[in-house]
């Protein structure tokens, strides 16, 4: 299978766990041994200056951690989106045009004129080899073309009926599937 990186994995009503439920996860890396993505719309409360002070004024609104994922709580994942696509800038791994991980041990002031916004994930959404695509062919996730958007939206909550509204037809039928309704 080709690298999805970059890609949306939008979880389907028919996904059981709780973990993701309706959670849109961004794909920042997929490779033969396994994926690694966040969750792009589990705002917490948690100010990013709180954790980052450094880093806060450059993080989007809201301004707050994000959960990225059952994986490793207790680490962060940050997003950066330049101003222009970046060829090469030591500390950002670019994962979808002008949108890649930033390496947060680099000085927030170095990055300040290229960066337009970033977002921190507490965590991440990690699987294994074959495991991802594996849960693709049983039906629990969608995969769907990222907008370089998606990672910086105002309204997280909103990302999920808003991706799968965009693409049309019965896909954006889904997303006004009501969420107390099982598929078992």
């Amino acid at each position: 299978m080709a690298s999805m990186t970059g890609q949306l994995l939008v979880a389907t009503p028919a996904l059981k766990d709780p973990n993701f439920d309706r959670t849109v996860v961004l794909l920042v890396a997929h490779e033969p041994g396994g994926a690694l993505g966040v969750v792009l719309n589990r705002a917490t409360e948690v100010p990013v200056s709180d954790v980052l002070g450094d880093w806060s004024a450059l993080a989007r609104d809201p301004a707050v951690l994000f959960e990225g994922g059952p994986v490793q709580p207790d680490s962060a994942i940050c997003l950066a989106r330049m101003r222009q696509p970046v060829r090469r800038l030591k500390g950002f791994h670019q994962v979808l045009g002008a949108v890649g991980t930033i390496d947060l041990s680099v000085d927030p002031d170095r990055m300040r004129e290229n960066v337009s916004g970033i977002r921190v994930f507490a965590g991440y959404s990690g699987w294994g080899a074959g495991q991802l695509e594996q849960e693709i062919e049983e039906g629990s996730w969608f995969v769907l073309d990222a907008l370089p958007g998606d990672a910086f939206v105002d309204r997280p909550d909103d990302l999920w009926p808003m991706v799968l509204r965009r693409q049309g037809g019965m896909m954006a039928a889904v997303a006004h599937f009501p969420p107390d309704v099982s598929l078992n």
